[in-house]
């Protein structure tokens, strides 16, 4: 964490060798391979004396000095100098993840220290980097599926979605429309070109994703226009019929889309007007999918069209054009080892939920649960029963019943994959069209585009300014329904990861 690749003068690698760069890269992977738990622990404490010393580390100097080292190397290769080339670039990112993926899972004071400043978004700009600028490479899904995994464990705390309304400016270049607005909005954009353009082995992070999305969304304050237009087109792509219909569980990445719209609505609607415009723009498709078909006939139409339409979006060359200085996705070169990981679990296996507006009754358990195991064990708490679940997850989720689950999960995509044997039937529709939290994005719907109609006929309104200003000074409370619980997935140790 000490070392700084850049040094004091410019194109001084060009003169002397640097041989602390081949140091700090083996010990790296070094520390790596001797933090590593391997896949047969078993549920009590770790043997592993390098995780049990990593987990004691508490000074704010040597967490500062940490975190000031690994964000200055993962920074340095994307630093623009106006002198090209006159510093050292190191390729050990990848390396300095896992570092900082197995300290903030083992270290909580750690993690905290990192998201008690805005020094985390230090950290999440480079991952989101490497994230666009990997989604293309089948050799690099491992670089991936870290990248998402650390966003995932810090979107469990609330900081970080209080962290990401800071406001963004554009210091890296990135493979994504240019936009004036938030770390949040930065982070909706990429993952919107991650799930549109990025390869087909991607496809079991779209979970992961979006509940990410659903973490931060109770704390934005304001989106830009760039990013509800990418979060909408979401909605619109994942809820057509065919895309529902192509796969069991596809529904639930609707379901992940609607909780969090429902969030903004209820807990960030004032700043959000540029969402709610899309949103009343974009109406029909709420109202098509509150209308979904579910005799036999439609759906079987509906699912013969799956593979002839991709997730792509049709827009101007002007509304996507890229940062300048950015360089587009590549894929792997021809005859490169594509990279091979352990099946992903769901996501229900992947997170615990945690209510985090939390009832007396909540609050006793977890202080009794508290004062007896987990300070020895160590272990996060387990939603209990009562609390808010996503429709289709499981309320118990002990570790043991996770791998179970995790390996029938398997065994069903598999024999699924191979035999293609699956067809949507009515029944199975119903059991989750008639779930769909559509409610508070009705309800909205209902009271704000009257307004907006008379309004625009009345004035003879053709500039949308004019209706971005009326949403802004609009109210919806008294008009909506109760505010649900907010509902927070946190990850949880799992042998797929």
């Amino acid at each position: 964490c000490g070392y700084d690749p850049a040094g004091v003068l410019p194109y001084n690698h060009l003169l002397w060798a640097d041989s602390k760069e081949n140091l700090v890269e083996l010990a790296l992977q070094v520390l790596i391979v001797t933090l590593d738990e391997g896949a047969n622990q078993s549920d009590g404490p770790s043997d592993n004396l390098f995780l049990n010393y990593l987990s004691r580390i508490h000074r704010e100097e040597d967490f500062e000095f940490m975190l000031s080292g690994i964000t200055r190397l993962l920074m340095n290769p994307l630093v623009q100098t106006y002198l090209p080339g006159s510093q050292r670039k190191v390729n050990f990112h990848q390396e300095l993840l896992i570092l900082f993926w197995k300290l903030c899972e083992h270290n909580r004071k750690f993690m905290f220290h990192v998201l008690k400043s805005s020094n985390v978004l230090e950290v999440i700009v480079p991952i989101l980097h490497y994230l666009i600028d990997s989604r293309a490479d089948h050799s690099k899904v491992g670089l991936m599926h870290i990248g998402v995994f650390i966003l995932l464990l810090l979107s469990g705390e609330r900081n970080f979605g209080v962290r990401l309304n800071k406001p963004y400016t554009a210091t890296v270049p990135m493979d994504i429309p240019v936009f004036s607005g938030s770390h949040a909005d930065l982070l909706i954009i990429v993952f919107h070109k991650i799930i549109t353009t990025g390869h087909q082995r991607l496809q079991p992070l779209f979970d992961c994703l979006l509940t990410i999305l659903c973490n931060i969304s109770p704390y934005l304050k304001s989106m830009s226009m760039t990013a509800a237009c990418k979060l909408i087109h979401l909605v619109e792509a994942f809820s057509t019929p065919w895309f529902l219909m192509s796969n069991q569980t596809n529904h639930n990445l609707v379901f992940f889309l609607l909780e969090m719209l429902n969030n903004i609505i209820q807990y960030q609607f004032d700043g959000n007007y540029n969402l709610v415009y899309t949103m009343i723009r974009k109406r029909t498709v709420f109202h098509q999918l509150a209308n979904l078909p579910t005799d036999c006939s439609t759906m079987q139409k509906n699912a013969s069209k799956k593979s002839k339409k991709p997730l792509t979006r049709k827009s101007s060359q002007i509304e996507d054009e890229s940062m300048e200085g950015s360089q587009p996705a590549r894929p792997a070169e021809p005859g490169t080892l594509k990279a091979s990981l352990m099946k992903l679990p769901r996501i229900e296996n992947l997170t615990e939920d945690v209510s985090a507006h939390p009832s007396k009754k909540l609050m006793d358990q977890l202080t009794q649960s508290l004062a007896s195991n987990s300070l020895e064990s160590g272990k996060p708490i387990a939603a209990v029963a009562g609390s808010p679940v996503q429709p289709g997850a499981d309320v118990g989720r002990g570790e043991a019943a996770g791998s179970e689950k995790v390996e029938e999960n398997e065994k069903k995509d598999d024999s699924s994959s191979t035999a293609d044997k699956w067809v949507p039937t009515p029944e199975w529709i119903s059991s989750w069209k008639n779930k769909m939290p559509l409610q508070t994005v009705m309800r909205m719907l209902q009271v704000l585009v009257p307004q907006v109609e008379k309004m625009c006929i009345d004035k003879g309104l053709t500039d949308e300014s004019e209706i971005l200003r009326f949403l802004q000074n609009g109210t919806l409370v008294g008009l909506l329904p109760v505010p649900h619980p907010i509902l927070i997935r946190r990850y949880q140790a799992n042998p797929g990861t």
